[in-house]
């Protein structure tokens, strides 16, 4: 039944959350709602070496900002509670009774040194490296009283000598082992805490997890896995392996590619719903040629059985290019909302006069002029957001005399187009950008110049930049009065620039 669906995320905090852990948190979510089931977080902090303590707020941050909300979890409880491996240990440590009083595992005591130099002696024999087996053999009474004493001793499952052991991925059909390529592996530390292999097991079957879906590099485990279900007496879940995510080069996706964690997405700019979209088609398709896919597009077509078996390849120009339409959708108060805190740091290039908080009403009007030029809310092709619209934030500018004049015009014909443009300015109502332009266009031919001349010398003089937002809509903006004085600025500019006769 489809209420049976229960997926879980699981990531350790041992930091930011990286895109290809989140892609299996978004498939796990998409797929609980489009069944009606659960999605529960629960985390694996088992690895105390690699631990983080912020990396718990990072995780719940990302996947909130991502709008992956989970039905159980560690702050809002749930009837397998609790959710954090590290609360959970008298459930591994019964688990673990278990399997050495059915004989499936034992203790063992083998220092590091020893496995390091029994690891030498078989890559010396060129044989594949693993655990002998030395402690399977001991009196396990005398192995307990070397623990009771306080030896460093792990717990060991015992691996089938011979044979083969099968599951059957929904992603790649029948996936086959041969047990003599695994070890006797650690199912309990020395330290009380489980490896991931027992408390994954454990963990999934106390939440009653129905689909497993994680990373391929996790397919070698699955025996592992299988056999400590099988001597636990758990049924499998499914189990769902999605593919890699490599960077376009087809190596691993790692930090010399560039940004790789929700973090550094979230602070670049991209918007969560643009890295959904992209994320979601990162490994699974609808069946067709659509490519932008807001959230619930997402759910009502996703299936497992659509999630590809090759490598997806990360491309973040792809993803620059989703996000930049995902920008153009937005309205201007939404839009706003989301540049202003970009627009209030330091690094915005908004100039430091500019008062914080922004006016969001008035940001709301400013940044429809540049909306169409933006790929993420920090800017496009190297240039900061706040170095866009900063004209806009200034009592006054300057712009250079021999940037106001334009190519076929001089100091002459442009002071005499500004006198006349000055004259406009005053007298135009209303004082919108689609009658503002109509004016202009016929004073251009009143004066026998290019559009391109007057609007080059209004644009430089209004903004002190060649490349500025659309001339009529910023003058809309800008509003009357400032238009006028910078004009008349520009005038007294160019004045002293008049050659002598």
């Amino acid at each position: 039944m489809v209420n049976d669906v229960r997926v879980r995320f699981a990531p350790s905090p041992t930091g930011a959350l990286h895109v290809g852990n989140v892609r299996t948190a978004l498939y796990d979510w998409v797929f609980a709602r489009k069944m009606g089931g659960q999605f529960v977080l629960r985390i694996e902090d088992t690895d105390q070496a690699r631990f983080v303590a912020e990396a718990r707020d990072y995780i719940a941050h990302g996947l909130r900002w991502l709008g992956l909300d989970w039905d159980e979890g560690p702050d809002v409880g749930g009837p397998h509670a609790p959710y954090v491996q590290s609360e959970r240990r008298e459930l591994y440590q019964a688990a673990t009774d278990r399997l050495i009083e059915a004989g499936a595992a034992y203790l063992c005591d083998c220092s590091p040194e020893r496995l390091e130099e029994v690891r030498k002696k078989q890559e010396a024999m060129k044989l594949a490296p693993g655990y002998d087996g030395r402690c399977r053999r001991r009196d396990h009474g005398e192995l307990l009283k070397a623990k009771q004493a306080g030896a460093d001793v792990v717990t060991r499952m015992k691996v089938p000598p011979v044979g083969e052991v099968s599951f059957t991925d929904v992603v790649r059909g029948e996936v086959t082992f041969s047990w003599s390529t695994i070890s006797d592996f650690v199912i309990m530390k020395s330290d009380g805490l489980p490896t991931y292999h027992l408390a994954v097991v454990v963990d999934d079957h106390e939440m009653k997890i129905s689909h497993v879906l994680r990373g391929e590099e996790w397919i070698a485990s699955t025996p592992r896995h299988i056999l400590i279900h099988e001597k636990l007496g758990y049924q499998m879940p499914s189990m769902v392996h999605l593919p890699l995510l490599l960077a376009p080069d087809r190596s691993k996706l790692s930090k010399r590619h560039g940004a790789t964690t929700v973090q550094e997405f979230e602070e670049s700019g991209v918007l969560s719903e643009a890295l959904f979209n992209f994320l979601a088609l990162m490994g699974w398709s609808p069946g067709d040629d659509r490519e932008l896919m807001a959230r619930a597009e997402v759910v009502q077509a996703f299936s497992l059985e659509r999630i590809q078996k090759s490598p997806a390849i990360f491309d973040k120009q792809k993803l620059e290019w989703m996000n930049g339409v995902y920008m153009r959708q937005l309205n201007p108060a939404d839009l706003a909302t989301r540049v202003a805190p970009f627009l209030e740091a330091e690094d915005s290039g908004l100039p430091a006069s500019a008062t914080r908080p922004l006016d969001l009403a008035r940001l709301a009007r400013v940044v429809p002029l540049v909306q169409d030029r933006l790929k993420t809310l920090r800017g496009a092709d190297q240039v900061r957001i706040g170095e866009m619209i900063d004209f806009l934030y200034v009592d006054r500018v300057d712009p250079a005399p021999a940037e106001i004049v334009q190519k076929g015009m001089t100091v002459e014909s442009t002071a005499a187009a500004f006198e006349r443009s000055i004259s406009l300015l005053k007298a135009a109502d209303p004082f919108e950008h689609a009658s503002l332009d109509a004016q202009f266009r016929a004073l251009t031919e009143e004066l026998g110049i290019k559009t391109g001349q007057l609007f080059g010398s209004l644009r430089v003089a209004l903004t002190a930049k060649k490349v500025a937002p659309p001339l009529f809509e910023t003058m809309e903006v800008l509003g009357r009065d400032a238009c006028l004085r910078r004009l008349q600025f520009a005038l007294a500019v160019l004045m002293p620039a008049r050659k002598p006769d």
